[in-house]
């Protein structure tokens, strides 16, 4: 099934880029990314959704920078859709936030830990936005089906599932290529996060840690796989980032890895293996 999000299509020839920073740093830092990811996309002729949370609940420590809060979170979201003129992803984490949410941004993320949560997915359903579901570290790529049922059962087929990798003993994380396929048996378009899967959760004790150097050979590795689309943190200083800042890709390098990405997308279809 292709799913549409504005102008974008999931599921035909194209390889949509869902990027931007972890987390709401400020308003001007939001708007900076995104119009340089979207001048990025279009010199390669990528579609490209930007995506940033407003809170990021699940941080290891209580310590740690969560984002703007909700409020603010909307405003800025709503202006960078507004001035840059992109479509825009964003986390839930409450059934009661899955409607307002829904008036700002394009695509509602249920994140990985939350993935089965009945509630959250009813309401995110209800909205009848399309959205984007993490497969969680500790879920098997056939159980999604389940989660399928559940937003489906609200009339809404605009679905999006996501890979980004499953626990592997303590603090790491493994990426197995075959969840592609089977995530697609669903019937829905397959995204795969390649930040996200060379992480190494609550590896530095009080946060986590990650390889950035992997995430090419994930990504490259996941195209070549049939993924419908790729997920990707950016960061104009992955040292400074406020969150993930181990697994964020810097900016300066992503044209070179997208137009690797854009590369092996078009080999694929042009032998009919995408």
């Amino acid at each position: 099934m292709k799913v549409r999000v504005s102008n974008i299509e999931f599921g035909g020839d194209s390889l949509p880029v869902i990027a931007g920073p972890c987390v709401i740093e400020s308003l001007d830092h939001s708007l900076k990314m995104a119009e340089s990811l979207k001048v990025i996309c279009e010199n390669l002729d990528i579609p490209f959704i930007f995506k940033s949370s407003f809170d990021k609940a699940n941080r290891t420590s209580v310590v740690s920078f969560r984002g703007p809060g909700f409020d603010e979170g909307m405003k800025i979201l709503q202006k960078v859709k507004e001035t840059v003129e992109v479509p825009v992803l964003t986390d839930i984490h409450w059934p009661e936030q899955a409607e307002p949410v829904s008036e700002v941004v394009d695509i509602l993320q249920i994140p990985a830990f939350l993935c089965r949560q009945t509630d959250l997915l009813l309401a995110a359903g209800e909205t009848g936005k399309c959205i984007n579901v993490k497969k969680g570290q500790f879920m098997a790529p056939w159980d999604m089906k389940s989660l399928v049922k559940k937003i489906e059962s609200t009339g809404n087929t605009s679905i999006l599932l996501t890979e980004r990798g499953v626990s592997f003993g303590y603090n790491n994380l493994v990426s197995d290529i075959r969840s592609i396929p089977f995530l697609q048996q669903t019937g829905y378009p397959v995204i795969f996060d390649a930040t996200h899967s060379a992480q190494y959760p609550g590896g530095l004790g009080n946060r986590s840690g990650g390889d950035r150097d992997m995430i090419p050979n994930l990504a490259k590795a996941a195209v070549a796989a049939g993924c419908d689309a790729i997920f990707l943190e950016v960061h104009d200083n992955v040292e400074l980032a406020k969150s993930d800042a181990a697994i964020q890709w810097p900016l300066d390098r992503m044209e070179k890895l997208l137009q690797v990405l854009r590369d092996i997308r078009e080999i694929t279809i042009r032998r009919g293996e995408a």
